[in-house]
């Protein structure tokens, strides 16, 4: 069976200043783009998909540049709705040593904040479409946006579409309380859930503090109780092991059983993403037909290798993922 997966949300620009500065020292930035459907797009397309993006950008020079941005690894354009002035930006000042990340959001007024219904012809976009993907982020963005991807999950289910969503809780964006009556009738479409501890805690209040059982996948099975629709749940997090390090580690619920990842230890040059390239490797898997310890391990490897590489994109092949899941490649030099 050939696949299309069709991803939709908010295409940003990034902003960063260089060196590692502060906002308050900073004379210049590095701009890149990015937005978590877009930078699963770009790395399922390096996994040599078929996929395509979906979202509303301006026609002025930077809307171009962003388009540009995700035609140059092969995702597909053709849907991607031109108008309005403005592109969402996001103004990232990242970790270093205690310091946390730091992002501030300027979105309000871009042209995919202010899409409407009718700018998305579904019926067009799905038309030989296999899989749906998008995240939490995109209704949390206008109550616009919410109508939209709530029709967009109705359709791709009319069409027998398979749908994954990245829960994705951002509280700058909007509270729990909206979250929870957003997400809860949107998930009702959903087949397969990526939601870590923190999403299950802020969108549904899910508390694991009180189980017995390991944290994730106790999560998992609360949520597949709530949406018996979920055919798997799938979580992975990255814990600090010092200033300097991180431990990544995933799981994947699924008919009852958890299947839990290798862990990875590992320093981090850019963690923007590394969800993004985990549901890229989710995807992948599903639609290769990987069985579920296999499965976590290459998404699992996806999302390491992503910490890797600066900017948002995860701009590794299959055949490193393999190496990386199943070879415990990395110290060794590639000739």
């Amino acid at each position: 069976m050939k696949h299309k997966i069709i991803t939709f949300g908010e295409l940003m620009l990034r902003l960063s200043p260089d060196n590692n500065e502060r906002f308050t020292q900073a004379h210049s930035y590095e701009a890149v783009y990015g937005g978590g459907e877009a930078n699963t797009a770009v790395s399922l397309a390096n996994f040599n998909v078929n996929v395509s993006y979906v979202t509303k950008l301006p026609e002025h020079t930077i809307g171009q540049s962003a388009v540009n941005s995700l035609r140059q690894y092969g995702v597909g354009v053709e849907h991607i709705v031109r108008g309005g002035e403005q592109i969402g930006i996001y103004f990232l000042e990242k970790k270093t040593s205690q310091r946390p990340t730091n992002v501030i959001y300027n979105r309000k007024g871009s042209a995919f904040a202010l899409a409407n219904v009718d700018d998305f012809d579904w019926d067009s976009i799905f038309a030989d479409a296999t899989w749906f993907h998008f995240s939490g982020i995109t209704p949390a963005i206008s109550d616009n946006m919410a109508q939209i991807t709530l029709l967009a999950c109705k359709k791709a289910k009319e069409r027998g579409i398979t749908i994954s969503c990245d829960l994705n809780y951002r509280s700058k964006l909007w509270s729990s309380e909206k979250a929870n009556k957003v997400m809860s009738e949107i998930c009702k479409y959903v087949d397969i859930c990526i939601a870590n501890e923190d999403d299950a805690v802020g969108i549904f209040g899910l508390d694991a503090s009180n189980s017995d059982k390991e944290k994730n996948s106790y999560i998992a099975e609360e949520l597949i109780k709530m949406f018996p629709n979920f055919k798997m749940v799938a979580s992975v997090w990255r814990t600090e092991t010092s200033i300097t390090t991180f431990k990544l580690q995933s799981m994947i619920y699924t008919e009852g059983k958890a299947y839990y990842s290798q862990e990875f230890f590992m320093n981090i040059l850019d963690y923007i993403g590394a969800g993004d390239a985990y549901c890229a490797g989710i995807i992948y898997s599903f639609i290769n037909d990987f069985d579920p310890q296999k499965a976590v391990e290459f998404s699992n490897a996806a999302s390491c290798l992503k910490h890797t590489v600066s900017g948002d994109y995860n701009l590794v092949s299959v055949d490193e993922v393999m190496k990386l899941a199943f070879a415990k490649a990395g110290n060794e030099v590639s000739r």
